[in-house]
Protein backbone atom coordinates (compact mmCIF):
# COMPACT_ATOMS: atom_id res chain seq x y z
CA UNK A 1 0.00 0.00 0.00
CA UNK A 2 1.17 3.52 -0.83
CA UNK A 3 -0.11 7.09 -0.47
CA UNK A 4 1.09 8.79 -3.64
CA UNK A 5 3.59 11.04 -1.84
CA UNK A 6 6.72 10.74 -3.97
CA UNK A 7 10.08 10.75 -2.19
CA UNK A 8 12.07 11.71 -5.27
CA UNK A 9 13.33 10.18 -8.49
CA UNK A 10 15.79 7.48 -9.49
CA UNK A 11 17.49 6.78 -12.80
CA UNK A 12 17.19 3.66 -14.92
CA UNK A 13 20.64 2.02 -15.05
CA UNK A 14 19.96 -1.22 -16.89
CA UNK A 15 17.17 -2.97 -18.77
CA UNK A 16 17.48 -6.60 -19.85
CA UNK A 17 15.32 -9.54 -20.89
CA UNK A 18 14.95 -12.32 -18.39
CA UNK A 19 17.02 -15.09 -19.92
CA UNK A 20 14.93 -17.84 -18.33
CA UNK A 21 12.01 -17.52 -20.73
CA UNK A 22 12.28 -14.08 -22.33
CA UNK A 23 8.79 -13.03 -21.21
CA UNK A 24 9.88 -10.74 -18.40
CA UNK A 25 12.14 -7.73 -18.21
CA UNK A 26 14.63 -6.96 -15.47
CA UNK A 27 15.21 -3.31 -14.72
CA UNK A 28 17.87 -1.87 -12.45
CA UNK A 29 17.23 1.55 -10.94
CA UNK A 30 19.56 3.71 -8.90
CA UNK A 31 17.37 4.63 -5.94
CA UNK A 32 20.02 6.82 -4.33
CA UNK A 33 19.35 7.55 -0.67
CA UNK A 34 15.86 6.09 -1.01
CA UNK A 35 17.41 2.62 -0.97
CA UNK A 36 18.34 3.02 2.71
CA UNK A 37 16.98 0.11 4.72
CA UNK A 38 15.46 -1.59 1.68
CA UNK A 39 15.62 -5.40 1.63
CA UNK A 40 15.00 -7.92 -1.12
CA UNK A 41 11.37 -8.97 -1.22
CA UNK A 42 10.08 -5.56 -0.20
CA UNK A 43 7.86 -3.40 -2.38
CA UNK A 44 8.72 -0.14 -4.10
CA UNK A 45 6.44 1.89 -6.36
CA UNK A 46 8.13 3.13 -9.53
CA UNK A 47 5.96 5.57 -11.50
CA UNK A 48 3.06 4.24 -9.47
CA UNK A 49 3.69 0.56 -10.24
CA UNK A 50 4.22 -1.71 -7.24
CA UNK A 51 7.33 -3.82 -7.87
CA UNK A 52 9.36 -6.23 -5.74
CA UNK A 53 13.03 -5.64 -5.05
CA UNK A 54 14.80 -8.80 -6.26
CA UNK A 55 18.46 -7.76 -5.99
CA UNK A 56 20.34 -4.99 -4.21
CA UNK A 57 23.82 -3.61 -4.83
CA UNK A 58 24.56 -0.44 -2.89
CA UNK A 59 21.92 2.06 -4.09
CA UNK A 60 21.06 0.03 -7.20
CA UNK A 61 17.96 -2.15 -7.04
CA UNK A 62 16.79 -4.68 -9.62
CA UNK A 63 13.11 -5.31 -10.28
CA UNK A 64 11.49 -7.93 -12.50
CA UNK A 65 8.49 -6.93 -14.62
CA UNK A 66 6.20 -9.58 -16.05
CA UNK A 67 4.52 -9.27 -19.45
CA UNK A 68 1.27 -7.90 -17.98
CA UNK A 69 3.14 -5.06 -16.27
CA UNK A 70 5.00 -4.17 -19.47
CA UNK A 71 1.77 -4.25 -21.48
CA UNK A 72 -0.46 -2.33 -19.07
CA UNK A 73 1.94 0.38 -17.86
CA UNK A 74 4.46 2.80 -19.30
CA UNK A 75 7.43 1.02 -17.68
CA UNK A 76 8.03 -1.03 -20.82
CA UNK A 77 8.77 2.20 -22.70
CA UNK A 78 11.52 3.36 -20.36
CA UNK A 79 15.07 3.84 -21.63
CA UNK A 80 18.46 4.03 -19.93
CA UNK A 81 18.84 7.29 -18.05
CA UNK A 82 15.11 7.92 -17.70
CA UNK A 83 13.92 9.10 -14.32
CA UNK A 84 11.20 7.30 -12.37
CA UNK A 85 9.19 8.40 -9.36
CA UNK A 86 10.01 6.53 -6.16
CA UNK A 87 7.75 5.73 -3.23
CA UNK A 88 8.52 3.17 -0.55
CA UNK A 89 5.64 1.11 0.81
CA UNK A 90 3.56 2.45 3.67
CA UNK A 91 4.48 1.33 7.19
CA UNK A 92 2.00 0.91 10.03
CA UNK A 93 1.80 4.19 11.90
CA UNK A 94 2.89 6.35 8.95
CA UNK A 95 0.97 9.53 8.28
CA UNK A 96 -1.54 9.37 5.43
CA UNK A 97 -0.90 12.57 3.51
CA UNK A 98 -2.08 11.60 0.02
CA UNK A 99 -4.71 8.95 -0.62
CA UNK A 100 -4.74 5.16 -0.63
CA UNK A 101 -2.75 3.98 -3.67
CA UNK A 102 -2.36 0.27 -4.34
CA UNK A 103 0.32 0.42 -6.99
CA UNK A 104 -1.97 -1.56 -9.31
CA UNK A 105 -2.05 0.62 -12.40
CA UNK A 106 -5.34 0.60 -14.32
CA UNK A 107 -3.86 1.78 -17.62
CA UNK A 108 -2.05 4.67 -19.24
CA UNK A 109 -3.04 8.17 -20.29
CA UNK A 110 -1.51 10.62 -22.76
CA UNK A 111 -0.47 14.18 -21.90
CA UNK A 112 -2.40 16.53 -24.20
CA UNK A 113 -1.68 19.94 -22.71
CA UNK A 114 0.79 21.53 -20.29
CA UNK A 115 0.13 25.08 -19.13
CA UNK A 116 2.70 26.81 -16.92
CA UNK A 117 1.27 29.43 -14.56
CA UNK A 118 3.03 31.49 -11.85
CA UNK A 119 1.90 29.25 -8.99
CA UNK A 120 1.18 25.94 -10.68
CA UNK A 121 1.43 23.78 -13.78
CA UNK A 122 -1.86 22.54 -15.23
CA UNK A 123 -1.69 19.26 -17.10
CA UNK A 124 -4.47 17.79 -19.23
CA UNK A 125 -4.43 14.05 -19.82
CA UNK A 126 -6.58 11.89 -22.06
CA UNK A 127 -7.44 8.58 -20.43
CA UNK A 128 -9.33 5.48 -21.63
CA UNK A 129 -13.13 5.60 -21.42
CA UNK A 130 -13.19 2.63 -19.04
CA UNK A 131 -11.09 4.62 -16.55
CA UNK A 132 -12.84 7.95 -17.04
CA UNK A 133 -16.06 6.56 -15.55
CA UNK A 134 -14.27 6.14 -12.20
CA UNK A 135 -12.93 9.71 -12.13
CA UNK A 136 -14.80 12.64 -10.58
CA UNK A 137 -13.95 16.31 -10.28
CA UNK A 138 -12.21 17.07 -6.96
CA UNK A 139 -11.59 13.36 -6.53
CA UNK A 140 -8.20 11.69 -6.08
CA UNK A 141 -6.13 10.09 -8.80
CA UNK A 142 -2.57 8.72 -8.99
CA UNK A 143 -0.61 9.78 -12.07
CA UNK A 144 2.81 8.11 -12.36
CA UNK A 145 2.29 7.36 -8.69
CA UNK A 146 1.67 10.98 -7.65
CA UNK A 147 -1.41 11.61 -5.54
CA UNK A 148 -3.27 14.45 -7.26
CA UNK A 149 -6.70 16.07 -7.24
CA UNK A 150 -8.77 16.15 -10.42
CA UNK A 151 -9.44 19.83 -11.12
CA UNK A 152 -11.65 19.25 -14.16
CA UNK A 153 -13.06 16.48 -16.31
CA UNK A 154 -14.48 16.73 -19.83
CA UNK A 155 -15.31 13.38 -21.35
CA UNK A 156 -12.11 11.35 -21.41
CA UNK A 157 -9.86 14.32 -20.64
CA UNK A 158 -8.95 15.17 -17.06
CA UNK A 159 -6.85 18.02 -15.71
CA UNK A 160 -4.66 18.23 -12.62
CA UNK A 161 -2.57 21.01 -11.12
CA UNK A 162 0.95 20.51 -9.82
CA UNK A 163 2.68 22.91 -7.44
CA UNK A 164 6.40 23.74 -7.94
CA UNK A 165 7.45 21.33 -5.15
CA UNK A 166 5.74 18.42 -6.92
CA UNK A 167 7.32 19.35 -10.25
CA UNK A 168 10.80 19.57 -8.70
CA UNK A 169 10.45 16.34 -6.70
CA UNK A 170 9.03 14.13 -9.45
CA UNK A 171 9.73 13.19 -13.07
CA UNK A 172 7.11 15.70 -14.24
CA UNK A 173 9.84 18.26 -14.72
CA UNK A 174 10.84 16.28 -17.84
CA UNK A 175 7.35 15.50 -19.15
CA UNK A 176 6.25 16.72 -22.58
CA UNK A 177 3.21 16.54 -24.83
CA UNK A 178 2.44 13.02 -26.00
CA UNK A 179 4.16 11.30 -23.08
CA UNK A 180 2.41 8.30 -21.56
CA UNK A 181 1.69 8.29 -17.84
CA UNK A 182 0.44 5.55 -15.55
CA UNK A 183 -3.08 5.99 -14.19
CA UNK A 184 -4.54 4.49 -11.03
CA UNK A 185 -8.06 5.63 -10.25
CA UNK A 186 -9.23 6.01 -6.67
CA UNK A 187 -9.91 2.58 -5.16
CA UNK A 188 -12.84 3.99 -3.15
CA UNK A 189 -14.46 5.26 -6.34
CA UNK A 190 -14.08 1.85 -7.96
CA UNK A 191 -15.78 0.16 -5.01
CA UNK A 192 -18.68 2.64 -5.23
CA UNK A 193 -19.02 1.99 -8.98
CA UNK A 194 -18.99 -1.77 -8.43
CA UNK A 195 -21.62 -1.48 -5.70
CA UNK A 196 -23.91 0.61 -7.92
CA UNK A 197 -23.66 -1.97 -10.70
CA UNK A 198 -24.82 -4.67 -8.31
CA UNK A 199 -27.85 -2.73 -7.05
Amino acid sequence: MFTGIILGTGSVERISKNTRDGSAVQMTVNLGRYSDGLKTGQSVALNGVCLTATKLSKSNCTFEMIGETIKKTSLGKLSLGDFVNIERSLKAGDRLEGHFVQGHVDGTGTIKKIKCLPEEVRVSIKIPKKLAKHVVKKGSIAIDGISLTVTSKKGKTISVSLIPHTINTTNFKAKKLGDKVNIETDILGRYVSAANLQI
